[in-house]
């Protein structure tokens, strides 16, 4: 009886030596690198799904994937001088590692 606790036991101990390294890159996530992305163009404009499917691609080049390893935050401002303001303070307020001005518009303003 004592031999079947103990295989028991070292069963349960072996499996949460396993699970153990599984729970630890689960709470990674909190410590993902944030991109901001502040976009001059509406949601649904043709040139604004250009330019995010150009980041995408060239941030999987790189080895990165939104959701796995990075989080990216989009703001769409459709050129609203007050939007962009708006969505840059909660970019920033968000801490990113960076923030992309997509756009002349966004970036100009920003500068001011």
């Amino acid at each position: 009886m004592l031999d079947v606790r103990r295989r028991e036991f070292i069963t349960l101990l072996g499996g949460a030596a396993a699970a153990w390294p599984l729970a630890a890159r689960a709470q990674q996530g909190e410590r993902m690198p944030r991109i901001g992305v502040l976009i001059e163009y509406a949601k649904n404009d043709p040139q604004a799904d250009a330019r995010v499917a150009a980041f995408g691609e060239g941030l999987r080049k790189l080895g990165w994937t939104e959701g796995r390893n990075v989080h990216v935050d989009y703001r769409w401002t459709a050129g609203d001088l007050d939007r962009i303001r708006a969505s840059s303070a909660e970019l920033v307020a968000l801490n990113p590692k960076v923030i992309l001005c997509s756009g002349g518009l966004t970036t100009s303003i920003l500068w001011q």
